[in-house]
């Protein structure tokens, strides 16, 4: 008889868990509490502009090809990948713009112009990267991190000090570049991981690998057709969808999962597989008695940063702007500050702009700009319309004056996003954006784990577990832990095949 999972939510971990399980023979429903499919991937459309709801990078592209490569597709088969050229650009004042080519080549020519010396060093610092994105990537983020002995391994043993997870990332990068503004390049990947540069473990240089290597990419349609192609793929393997269904309950008798509750429905099953926020499947669908963590233990957890974000519809192109664009004309370290030291509103804040209508014509009718606006924020502050509107305020008037264009009085559509949506939108702890914070005390094994200590049959994925925060690392988390409940199920046939045949 065919063993049954249900999945709590639809995002990136949620799509790529029920795809792996299907593929192995197992009936897979999944259970989404909003309308659409995606989680913070979702997407939506107004006064003819589309906009993606959440994530806009498209980083290392390895990781998604092999996913579908383990159906025997390609990413191909489901969405139109374009590299961006530039891949993204930095503006630290008024005509002052650092724009990053596609080409490798290209890239040292640059940061030779800004300081002299620094092509070499740079080949070497991102060759030092390129290994850490091997090793990582290959060895590490695959591992279901339920012990710390999953990796007492020659290789890693060996390389622990070359991986640089007891050094600082600000120490490290302070090694090869002495220029601020090449500092503010390579540092500015990690300010999403929870934690400051100096307080980040060198490890994470890998992500200036991907950045900087394999170059920055989108698909064409937006970011919502990574999730259309992973249900497009989850369709073909017999994959149940059912949206508007937000979990009531997950069921346990004598210590195992059974199944959950929705709309006071129960859907009996196998194996549950939470992919929706941990804080929240642990504290409201089970009982106290079967929670893996305390209230103190969730409290002490270090967030990676909420965000306040706007969705704007504009009435005319605008010149300055590429695909991506960070604004880096306000000091990073008070910014920095405000998330991860003394939680709180900066008075001026660093931001990111996403102008996708100047790669895709799709998202923006013709002579317009689809702009999308994001201020990474300490999670869980106060979020009210006041405040949010002070800040479009202080941000369009900064945009303006460092592009030298009118914008404001050309917005046709506005949508703010912020702490309390996130809350109420995905359960999200304390209102965060993007999952538990990487830091050295909350990596691998010591991050929450994918399998609960106290239910058997439960298990858990996305971004407040291994391996980590965003869209590649949600995609990996899931198939991680579609691997452990595969595993699981064949360990119990072959104890039931052998018990039958005794």
């Amino acid at each position: 008889m065919r063993k049954t999972v249900n999945i709590i939510g639809s995002g990136f971990a949620g799509l790529s868990a029920a795809c792996m399980l299907a593929k192995e023979g197992i009936q897979v429903k999944v259970f989404e509490k909003n309308a659409q499919i995606g989680g913070r991937a979702r997407q939506f459309s107004e006064a003819g502009f589309t906009f993606d709801m959440g994530p806009s990078w498209y980083w290392m592209p390895d990781v998604f090809e092999d996913f579908f490569q383990q159906f025997g597709k390609s990413v191909s088969d489901y969405y139109d990948l374009r590299q961006l050229d530039p891949g993204f650009c930095i503006y630290f004042g008024k005509g002052d713009k650092m724009d990053i080519p596609a080409s490798e080549v290209e890239i040292y020519d640059l940061f030779e112009k800004i300081e002299k010396g620094s092509a070499k060093r740079l080949k070497q610092f991102l060759k030092e990267a390129a290994y850490k994105y091997e090793v990582g990537m290959k060895d590490l983020v695959y591992q279901p991190s339920h012990s710390h002995l999953e990796f007492i391994d020659f290789r890693l043993i060996k390389s622990v000090f070359k991986m640089g997870v007891f050094e600082s990332f600000s120490k490290h990068a302070r090694k090869f570049f002495t220029n601020p503004k090449l500092l503010q390049l390579i540092e500015f990947p990690v300010l999403f991981l929870g934690a400051m540069p100096k307080d980040t473990p060198a490890l994470y240089s890998l992500m200036n690998y991907s950045a900087l290597s394999q170059g920055t990419w989108y698909p064409m349609g937006g970011m919502h057709k990574i999730v259309e192609g992973l249900k497009t793929l989850a369709d073909s393997l017999g994959v149940e969808f059912h949206t508007d269904m937000a979990v009531q309950k997950i069921e346990v008798e004598e210590k195992t999962a059974k199944g959950i509750t929705v709309n006071n429905q129960f859907f009996p099953a196998d194996f549950t597989l939470s992919t929706a926020d941990y804080h929240f499947s642990e504290t409201q669908l089970l009982e106290k008695k079967h929670q893996s963590y305390s209230a103190k233990y969730w409290d002490s957890r270090v967030m990676a940063p909420s965000s306040l974000l706007f969705y704007l519809g504009i009435d005319k192109k605008i010149e300055g702007l590429e695909h991506h664009n960070l604004f880096f004309d306000a000091p990073f370290e008070a910014h920095a500050e405000k998330i991860y030291k003394t939680p709180g509103y900066p008075e001026n804040p660093l931001f990111y702009a996403c102008c996708p209508s100047k790669t895709d014509a799709s998202v923006a009718p013709a002579g317009k700009e689809n702009l999308f606006l994001l201020i990474p924020l300490a999670p869980d502050l106060e979020d009210n319309e006041a405040i949010r509107e002070k800040y479009y305020e202080k941000v369009m008037t900064r945009l303006e004056s460092l592009l030298g264009v009118a914008i404001k009085k050309s917005v046709i559509y506005k949508k703010s996003y912020a702490i309390k949506d996130f809350k109420a939108d995905y359960n999200a702890f304390k209102g965060n954006a993007y999952g538990l914070a990487n830091t050295l005390l909350q990596t691998a094994s010591l991050k929450p784990k994918l399998r609960s200590k106290k239910v058997k049959n439960l298990y858990y994925a996305g971004q407040l577990t291994v391996p980590g925060p965003g869209v590649p690392p949600s995609l990996i988390s899931g198939t991680v832990a579609a691997r452990e409940i595969t595993k699981q199920v064949s360990q119990t046939t072959q104890i039931f095949d052998y018990e039958k045949t005794v």
